[in-house]
């Protein structure tokens, strides 16, 4: 377009507004969800994170409770079945740790449905519980037929931390993980230490028992130090999950809202054909985006003529279509008057250019037709080229813009409209350039000399008709290639007054009569 030349060469620069959300994938990156970042801890706070550690912990009680429920039933059957020696005081132990757990069960569940916390200190006191209650076995609760040294390896009581250790990686905390691998630790080397183990060589050196008892509590701080890792792993993929899907569903917000912006503004660009005796005028519009900065418009003035405009505000999306919807309601509201063609684009500028920052212009072309008339006045304001053909002679012929596009200069001086004289058949072609800068594969650009043969080639038929054609070659040109830029085109066809309806042509000689105007 002119008016786009003129501006790279004042090195203005046009771009778009608004810029899809890169996907959730690369937003959540791996590298910004460590655990003690404040990205993480950011999300540790969010709602969706609560909800999901919350979960996750109720599993875990679940799961707990579910082992020392077979725990104390594989007690009872060795005790009153097989004739164990264990000791009684252990079912009534593991019967208070899982009491505790259910009531640990009862507060998540009160927690979820009402989106409070629970306190931190309620999950170390139950890690530590948890921790501790294997260790409370070996030193009181084992067979009294086991020798002492024997107890800390050979009592089932030994197994049970290593459920515990595993389960709390649900909790979906390391650091959790690390207490309960600690706590486990210590309670367990302490019981050894209650039960006899002294890490101290005899006359033959250390014994069998000793080693051994080193050795299991070298597996349980191991077995700690890895669940904090695994625990560490899951919590970043579960935040990088739930921070894909929270993006996911502003995306979507954002397409909703997107929806409703193009619907407005479609609803904005006129629906049906203007009735003008002697023309047929179409008018069609396809945004790169869900919103452009293309328009076009029609209306009746007080005297009985028609303005016909198109504009196109520099880029496209959100922030063009916008400016496209103020240029629209100045534009209404200027020609809403009887002024001449260059006062109405000289308010219009006014009005605009106050609303833009320096880098926005918008290049606008007004063709106003009389009824019946075959005189039409054009006037552009950075828009070109804009194309006539001649039906007699067949050829075509490109209009250059008149004055500088809106927003340019805070004053619109001197512009001179173009009075052209128009034969039935000849058509006046309003388009932006997004169908001749349109490329293809090998980036050689659409062009106006295709244009103009599509045109030539269909010139006989209805607007709707013509720009349908020139939109088909416009794509089959393309290749496939992504349209990058809004198309807006808007067709003025001169016709016969014979091929109009004969009682639109009375209300067009009543309308003239009126304003006192000849036939």
């Amino acid at each position: 377009m002119l008016g786009k030349r003129y501006i790279n060469r004042w090195a203005f620069a046009a771009s778009a507004d608004f810029v899809r959300p890169a996907r959730a994938s690369a937003i959540c990156s791996k590298a910004d969800l460590t655990v003690t970042s404040p990205i993480q801890e950011m999300r540790k706070a969010s709602p969706a994170f609560r909800q999901a550690l919350l979960r996750s912990e109720k599993k875990r009680v679940v799961a707990a409770i579910l082992f020392l429920s077979i725990f104390e039933v594989l007690m009872l059957v060795r005790i009153f079945v097989l004739g164990s020696a264990m000791s009684r005081w252990g079912v009534l132990t593991l019967l208070s740790l899982i009491a505790f757990e259910i009531g640990l069960l009862r507060a998540v569940n009160r927690v979820l449905s009402s989106g409070a916390d629970i306190s931190q200190a309620v999950w170390y006191l139950s890690v530590t519980l948890e921790s501790l209650c294997p260790a409370v076995g070996i030193a009181f609760l084992t067979s009294s037929r086991l020798p002492q040294d024997y107890r800390p390896l050979a009592t089932p009581w030994a197994l049970a931390f290593f459920p515990f250790i595993l389960l709390s990686v649900l909790r979906l905390s390391p650091r959790l993980c690390w207490v309960s691998g600690i706590v486990s630790t210590v309670g367990y080397l302490g019981a050894a230490h209650f039960t006899g183990f002294r890490f101290t060589p005899g006359s033959s050196g250390f014994s069998v028992t000793q080693t051994a008892t080193l050795y299991f509590a070298f597996l349980l701080a191991t077995t700690g130090i890895i669940a904090s890792v695994v625990a560490n792993e899951i919590r970043i993929h579960v935040d990088a999950a739930l921070c894909e899907a929270e993006t996911r569903h502003q995306l979507q917000q954002v397409e909703h809202e997107l929806q409703i912006a193009r619907s407005i503004q479609q609803s904005l660009l006129p629906k049906i054909r203007p009735q003008i005796v002697g023309f047929q005028v179409s008018g069609w519009n396809r945004s790169a985006d869900d919103t452009g900065g293309d328009f076009y418009d029609w209306k009746r003035l007080p005297d009985g003529r028609w303005v016909v405009v198109l504009a196109d505000v520099a880029g496209h999306g959100i922030g063009p279509a916008i400016l496209a919807c103020v240029c629209r309601a100045y534009s209404r509201a200027s020609f809403n008057t009887c002024d001449s063609l260059p006062t109405a684009l000289k308010n219009i500028n006014n009005s605009f250019a106050a609303d833009l920052t320096p880098e926005r212009f918008a290049t606008f072309v007004a063709v106003v037709l009389q009824e019946g008339s075959d005189l039409v006045e054009l006037l552009s304001a950075g828009h070109g080229p804009l194309f006539i053909y001649n039906a007699e002679a067949r050829t075509l012929r490109c209009l250059q813009a008149q004055a500088l596009p809106l927003g340019i200069l805070p004053e619109m001086d001197g512009a001179i409209p173009v009075a052209l004289d128009m034969k039935p058949g000849d058509i006046v072609l309003l388009i932006t350039d997004g169908f001749f800068e349109w490329q293809n594969p090998k980036e050689e650009p659409f062009g106006a000399e295709r244009l103009a043969a599509v045109l030539g080639q269909f010139s006989d038929r209805e607007p709707e008709i013509i720009i349908a054609e020139l939109y088909d070659a416009v794509l089959k040109f393309s290749q496939g290639t992504p349209q990058k830029d809004d198309l807006t085109a808007v067709l003025i066809k001169r016709v016969a007054l014979e091929a109009c309806p004969i009682e639109i042509v009375a209300a067009a000689r009543t309308q003239k009569r009126r304003h006192g105007l000849r036939s």
